[in-house]
């Protein structure tokens, strides 16, 4: 999109089932398990630029030696970054010992990284710092393999500080104050007590201190424990754990709000963040990789052997509508559909736009991730035209000469590439005097295609806050001297904050809400501003249950046109010489298009978790006392 939201994190677990030797000996390889996480990886680099992850633990090592590695890193490119650390690790080793290049025994048992179970995680920071302690996998360690717990996740809680709160009740004195932190503390602290049940039980058996390890390991309840901890969390997540002896999970949220898929065969378990990234990595059918129920966890245990257990009560599917719009990887087949279809039903908008003058009307898109929105918008006009050409010469008959004729067919709508984004130019930082200047070349645009008498239709899969449109496209496609420039957004007006993962956090940011306010304030309705922030102020304090969302009222006296059309206001400066209109998809017809992905809160207002009304409710009263900051 023009102006960028920032994505959530990606997750990708990897269970090997058989013996490292099985791989060595068919794929030639022990560091399978390896490669196939820097894929994961690597194809989910689009959820996360910020940091990334990764964690093994081997199973069959001697007590004394290191069954846990992890590395982080929250450089320009993380993933390449950790996985050099990886690769020149284990070429020393190999260096130092170059009799033991086939020996997977000894690989095993000497060499960091190389085990039976992976975890992998690439970070956008919505929370917290980006420092390095702020990147996953978090590390809990103990003496006691089974109560070492590795945790990485795609989530945001909106109940942190309570959560916090949960764990001083405990007893404990956590060392920070972030989501994930608390989280895994209240994972970690359920585990012990697991495990502390589960020793007293060993002991009463008549198991000595040594014999109770493999009988914890045995009978560890992990859906007990996700039940416990997982019992007040407020937020989006899919989370995925590993346990020191070789347990793991991945638990999704109970209204599905951040997406889970995962595949089992024989040889291995994989768990990712999108569908198309496992059926790339592992060359296997779109029907054998599944999604994870929402309110369930993928239980894996030491001995392979996996489940899928209901956690939580599941409530109503809200799974968000962005991953389909932007954030997940267009290759899936069912976002590759759908985004074709975003962009067909928004036509009818586009034709009355043009006066269905589509021979003089020129269509393109901004940016590259709206291509596909693009495609179905170019379906659309052309199968206007077909029924145009079909009506023209069935009412010609047969007086239409055969020139005639062929004029007729001869019409093609006009789709061209207006616009190409200059990368060089993205990661110039300059002086604020300077920055608009600049801004404005960061897009090269195409001459010679569009005339004075067209009209320039610019499909963007969403408009956020506007002011990329506003300092450099709309500018440069101006140059280009059409008649009217239409911009459309293949999503509806982004109105309220996200709160489950994706960095939407600031309401003032938006456009959508900026006209709005203006609206308010030039029909005389500034009222609403006042009462919506003293109506907000008296729900503090109270629980999440009981809040409503009351800076719907803000938008509730216009209706999508007249904030549309007050965009298009805002957006078209002095020097604009064409005529502006800006077009937003409806609601209903995102539904049409997504009808799986019904989570539209940032569109609606209608937060799938009570955690969500009291933080849009706590955005709004930040824009009004004109505190910049987040509202989790």
């Amino acid at each position: 999109m023009s102006d960028a939201i920032k994505h959530e994190c990606g997750i990708a677990l990897v269970r090997l089932k058989k013996p490292l030797q099985f791989y060595k000996d068919k794929y030639g390889s022990a560091f399978y398990g390896i490669n196939k996480m820097y894929l994961l990886m690597e194809k989910q680099h689009n959820r996360g630029q910020d940091g990334a992850g990764f964690a093994s633990v081997k199973f069959n090592v001697s007590p004394g030696t290191r069954y846990v590695s992890r590395v982080r890193s929250n450089k320009s490119q993380p993933i390449q970054d950790i996985f050099a650390q990886i690769n020149d690790r284990l070429n020393g080793v190999l260096e130092q010992h170059p009799d033991k290049k086939d020996d997977v025994d000894w690989q095993e048992e000497n060499m960091p990284y190389i085990g039976n179970l992976f975890l992998g995680h690439v970070r956008y920071g919505t929370f917290g710092k980006n420092s390095i302690e702020s990147v996953h996998p978090f590390l809990r360690q103990s003496n006691w393999r089974h109560q070492n717990l590795i945790v990485a996740g795609n989530f945001n809680m909106t109940n942190s500080k309570q959560l916090l709160e949960e764990l001083i009740e405990l007893g404990q004195h956590p060392k920070e104050f972030t989501d994930t932190v608390t989280v895994m503390e209240k994972i970690g602290h359920f585990l012990e007590d697991e495990v502390a049940n589960l020793y007293l039980k060993a002991k009463e058996a008549g198991f000595n201190k040594k014999d109770a390890s493999p009988y914890i390991e045995e009978n560890l309840n992990l859906t007990k424990i996700l039940k416990r901890s997982a019992k007040n969390w407020d937020g989006g997540y899919a989370m995925a754990g590993l346990v020191g002896h070789g347990d793991a999970f991945v638990l999704r949220d109970p209204n599905g709000i951040r997406p889970t898929y995962f595949y089992e065969d024989e040889e291995v378990v994989v768990v990712a963040s999108e569908r198309p990234v496992i059926q790339t990595v592992f060359n296997v059918n779109i029907n054998q990789v599944k999604e994870l129920e929402r309110g369930h966890a993928l239980i894996i245990k030491k001995n392979g052997l996996t489940s899928i257990e209901s956690v939580l009560e599941q409530k109503e599917k809200k799974s968000c509508s962005f991953e389909r719009i932007y954030f997940s990887r267009g290759s899936d087949a069912g976002i590759y559909e759908e985004r074709k279809n975003l962009g067909k039903l928004v036509f009818p908008q586009i034709l009355t736009a043009i006066n269905s003058d589509i021979s003089n009307t020129v269509f393109s898109y901004i940016p590259n991730t709206a291509e596909t929105s693009f495609y179905g918008m170019t379906e659309a006009a052309e199968d206007l035209l077909n029924q145009q050409k079909t009506a023209k010469i069935l009412a010609g008959g047969t007086k239409l000469s055969a020139k005639k004729v062929t004029e007729i067919l001869s019409e093609r709508a006009r789709f061209e590439k207006i616009a190409i984004k200059d990368a060089k130019l993205r990661t110039f930082i300059a002086d604020d005097s300077s920055r608009d200047d600049l801004v404005e070349h960061v897009y090269d645009i195409t001459y010679g295609v569009v005339k004075p008498t067209d009209n320039l239709v610019i499909i963007d899969d969403s408009i956020v806050r506007g002011t990329t449109l506003k300092k450099s496209i709309i500018k440069i496609l101006d140059r280009l001297s059409p008649k009217k420039i239409i911009v459309v957004s293949s999503a509806p007006q982004i109105r309220y904050p996200d709160c489950y993962g994706i960095d939407m956090a600031r309401i003032g940011d938006f456009i959508a809400f900026k006209a709005a306010i203006e609206l308010l304030k030039e029909n005389g309705l500034s009222h609403i501003i006042d009462q919506v922030y003293k109506k907000s102020i008296a729900q503090r304090g109270k629980e999440d249950v009981s809040i409503t969302n009351f800076v719907k009222e803000i938008y509730a006296p216009f209706t999508r046109v007249e904030i549309s059309e007050k965009i298009a206001k805002m957006l078209k400066t002095e020097e604009i010489k064409a005529e502006v209109e800006v077009i937003y998809q409806s609601v209903e017809n995102l539904h049409v298009a997504c009808p799986d992905n019904l989570g539209d809160w940032y569109f609606t207002g209608d937060y799938p978790t009570p955690g969500g009304h009291r933080v849009v409710n706590e955005a709004f009263i930040n824009y009004y006392e004109g505190n910049n900051k987040r509202a989790y």
